[in-house]
């Protein structure tokens, strides 16, 4: 019998565990999910007899040592920045490894190690990056196998609220985790446009945006993601003039979401003492020039250069900031006291569906002639716990894992999935779950 060790219960976890025990009879599996929380990883695996849950402090070496040593493969949900915690132990236990994360340059640099042990740690096997770099490359190898060279690829993901559910002024609820949804945009980001190099820095990321038309949803609105430049060699596409890649929001978001950052409020850099006994209204007169608590009114509407009719001014006092209600978190810093307004504003209620969409653009060259193709992925959630972020997050994690396990994945070292032994099977997989390109 094979062990998985699942590190992580949260949100994106659903969608995993699920595929994982309904496949663990068929394949001869013992899966043992762990959390901090030993009520949550319970809740995940809802007393199934080849699954084990239990309480783990991953920062707990001789526990982590312990559990990672009767694994085959560990999948780590686990936050980035303790992915290479699990890593550095499957090393010494020679266990693969699967995570969504980024490939961190600490990660990179246990290649050769993880080849020695003749071991896989596959990297960027989620949603963004995982099933973007799975479908791109399935399009990008039919079009070069056909002697199309490529002129122009651009991409884009957003995680957004289903229409049907879409009852706020933003246009936004959160489907992943808050504080990245707050912090992004804070870094220049870099992209080719007709063989330049482009920057667009920080304070132009929501300034600076593009229409994306996805068919039957209408017209959304993209901001550059920070580095579309890494893409271009993995992929395979140094042929490409223009080479971008973008986050999916609804039309009108990035200019009010640029007004929250004129205002300072999405800064991470400091805190403020005594913030707790703060009211929202206190904390957003704080940001602007002359403002007090009888004028803020006015002194918003020209700091921002927007009038209090407009939908910019009624979008932002929409979200509580000029309210009297107290801050109550300790010691925050203007990004927290944002997120924490925000969570309770942009929640996804228990009701609610989420959406994923995304959509890739290539133009290519086939001879003397000029081609473009297009292929969009649209997913909606089941419900408030499987939703459309775990599934199309979880799954391909899922899947890959099956086929490590099988044996049908022979790469070893740090890898991310571009090659055709992973894009093939999982997303032939994907399509039985409704995951399906058009």
């Amino acid at each position: 019998m094979q062990h998985i060790l699942v590190l992580g219960a949260g949100l994106s976890s659903s969608y995993l565990i699920k595929y994982l025990l309904a496949s663990a009879k068929k394949e001869s599996w013992h899966i043992t999910v762990a959390d901090q929380s030993l009520a949550i990883a319970e809740s995940k695996i809802k007393k199934h007899p080849l699954a084990k849950a239990i309480a783990l402090d991953v920062s707990d070496k001789e526990q982590r040592e312990a559990e990672i040593k009767k694994a085959d493969i560990v999948v780590s949900l686990l936050p980035p920045a303790l992915h290479i915690l699990a890593a550095k132990e499957c090393i010494k236990c020679k266990k693969h490894l699967v995570t969504a994360s980024y490939i961190s340059d600490e990660m990179k640099s246990l290649h050769n190690q993880a080849l020695k042990a003749d071991v896989l740690f596959l990297n960027e096997i989620g949603l963004d990056p995982g099933i973007d770099h799975l479908s791109a490359m399935e399009m990008i190898h039919g079009i070069q196998a056909n002697g199309g060279e490529i002129v122009s690829f651009k991409s884009y993901c957003g995680g957004l609220v289903a229409p049907e559910y879409d009852n706020n002024p933003w246009n936004y609820k959160f489907t992943w985790n808050p504080r990245n949804v707050i912090l992004a945009g804070q870094a220049t980001a870099k992209y080719i446009e007709d063989t330049q190099v482009k920057f667009i820095p920080a304070n132009r990321i929501f300034t600076q945006t593009e229409d994306v038309n996805v068919k039957g949803y209408g017209k959304f609105e993209s901001y550059a993601n920070r580095d579309s430049l890494g893409y271009i060699e993995p992929y395979g596409i140094t042929s490409a003039r223009t080479v971008l890649r973008g986050t999916l929001r609804r039309k009108g978001y990035s200019i009010n979401w640029n007004n929250l950052i004129k205002l300072g409020l999405t800064d991470d850099t400091f805190h403020i003492q005594h913030s707790h006994e703060m009211s929202y209204r206190n904390f957003l007169s704080a940001f602007i020039p002359g403002a007090n608590d009888a004028n803020i009114e006015e002194k918003l509407s020209e700091f921002l250069n927007i009038s209090k009719s407009s939908k910019e001014y009624k979008r932002i006092t929409w979200l509580g900031l000029l309210s009297a209600d107290l801050i109550g978190l300790k010691n925050a810093s203007p990004a927290q006291i944002l997120q924490n307004l925000l969570q309770q504003k942009w929640k996804l209620e228990r009701t609610d569906l989420d959406m994923i969409v995304m959509k890739h653009e290539i133009t290519y060259k086939l001879g003397t002639k000029i081609k473009k193709a297009d292929s969009t992925l649209v997913v909606k959630g089941e419900d408030a716990v499987y939703t459309a972020m775990a599934k199309t997050v979880g799954l391909p994690m899922a899947i890959a894992t099956k086929l490590i396990l099988q044996g049908k994945i022979k790469s070893r070292g740090v890898q991310m999935p571009i090659h055709e032994e992973f894009y093939k099977p999982i997303l032939k997989e994907l399509e039985k779950f409704g995951v399906k390109f058009i």
